[in-house]
């Protein structure tokens, strides 16, 4: 186990405090990350069982302030989880993609609210599925308006990840628009064919739309998605370990991924799944998840992001658009119970491809977090956040499925102490 605290400040308060401090005294005027508690926090989830490795990286007031490690990348080979290990990090794949989409926008190409048709005229003629009819088939109908490409940006367009009960989804079943067997093109082609699952607008639904705005950059910039990546993001943001195809030899360094059975043991994920589709030479190259990557580049891309779009002389995108995306773009006339499992992301909504915090932790049970922080996870339990009030970013590599927000709820409290109240500071 590898230990390297950079720099410690002392804890804000006392841990396990139940209650959130009196609204006169919220404002986190003095706040310094706790190397030393989240070092603990790394070894005591390892210790418990909780994950096999994992790392974090603090990123505060224009330097790196934390970094530390614990456990194993591979548990099989006794082979730690150092910082220069590669993770497999799936949904932390969207921003990267929408930074990219949001590159042409800037250039003029698009509209946020231009029809989706307009650019990819597959998308035409969707329909909505109300319901299924004697067949098994959806019984459709015209939505109220067609998807717009801010929709798709977050989120509202009514598109679905499949999986679900709901009617559309028997049809996503049959084509299996992201099946890794599929270009981004064939996807596109099958994704229209998939009825929507509400009007747009009307819901927010995590869906396979960011793979819809990776066909788009394709479209846009008449070039291969991954391509136009590696040239316009990776490669001026100097982002050399970022890729989605990752050559075998990259194996000695891929943590590999666990799955909690139903016991929470920790096993190993079968390794024709585990390397799919990044080692399998497979022609998917999605906009929502694939790419592999460290604690190091990743923190690069998230450091663009708090110097609103711009890193060591590189300018990526302009600080307007990072405001925008980092702002809450939900209609308020969408419920919570048409948000599926957002709110308990934390107080706040959506932007572009990034959860939004508007208001600071309700409870001592939320997350905690800084108003106006922007950030998503992964799949196997991996999570960045951009917390400009702070001048922060953060990033934390794991490698634990499914899902594990508990370990993320532990991990803020390790790096905010338990009882940060997230108000920005004056």
């Amino acid at each position: 186990m590898m230990k390297q605290a950079l720099a410690s400040a002392g804890a804000l308060a006392l841990a396990g405090c139940a209650t959130l401090p009196a609204a006169n005294d919220m404002a986190d005027r003095s706040y310094a990350p706790d190397c030393a508690a989240i070092g603990s926090f790394l070894d005591s989830a390892v210790a418990q069982g909780r994950t096999v490795g994992a790392s974090a990286l603090v990123w505060k007031d224009g330097r790196e302030v934390c970094f530390d490690s614990a456990g194993l990348a591979s548990r099989e080979d006794e082979r730690p989880f150092a910082r220069d290990t590669l993770v497999q990090i799936f949904s932390m794949t969207k921003p990267v993609t929408g930074i990219a989409l949001m590159q042409l926008w800037e250039q003029g190409k698009f509209g946020l609210d231009d029809p989706l048709y307009w650019h990819l005229p597959e998308y035409k003629d969707l329909k909505v599925a109300t319901g299924l009819g004697p067949d098994g088939q959806p019984v459709l109908r015209d939505p109220l308006r067609p998807p717009t490409v801010r929709d798709v940006l977050r989120h509202t367009a009514g598109f679905t990840y499949g999986g679900s009960e709901e009617p559309a989804d028997v049809v996503w079943a049959q084509l299996q628009p992201l099946s890794p067997d599929n270009t981004l093109a064939q996807f596109s082609q099958k994704m229209a064919q998939v009825p929507l699952l509400a009007d747009p607008g009307t819901r927010w639904i995590y869906s396979a739309s960011v793979d819809v705005q990776a066909r788009l950059v394709e479209v846009l910039s008449g070039m291969a998605f991954d391509d136009y990546v590696a040239a316009n993001i990776f490669t001026p943001l100097a982002m050399t370990d970022s890729a989605w195809k990752r050559e075998s030899g990259d194996l000695d360094r891929l943590a590999r991924i666990y799955v909690a059975d139903e016991s929470g043991a920790l096993q190993p994920m079968p390794r024709e799944i585990w390397l799919e589709p990044n080692f399998a030479g497979k022609p998917m190259t999605m906009g929502g998840a694939g790419i592999v990557t460290t604690v190091d580049d990743y923190m690069r891309f998230a450091r663009m992001l708090l110097n609103e779009g711009e890193l060591d002389g590189q300018r990526i995108v302009q600080p307007e658009t990072i405001r925008l995306m980092s702002t809450d773009m939900l209609d308020p006339r969408i419920p919570t119970e048409n948000r599926m499992w957002l709110p308990g992301k934390g107080s706040g909504g959506f932007g572009l491809d990034f959860f939004v915090r508007t208001a600071p932790p309700a409870t001592a049970e939320e997350n905690r977090g800084t108003v106006g922080e922007f950030f998503w996870d992964g799949f196997p339990s991996m999570l960045f956040w951009v917390d400009p009030a702070q001048d922060m970013a953060v990033v934390f590599a794991t490698q634990k499925v499914p899902f594990d927000n508990a370990l993320h709820h532990g991990f803020r409290d390790a790096v905010y102490g338990a009882d940060y109240a997230g108000i920005p500071p004056e």
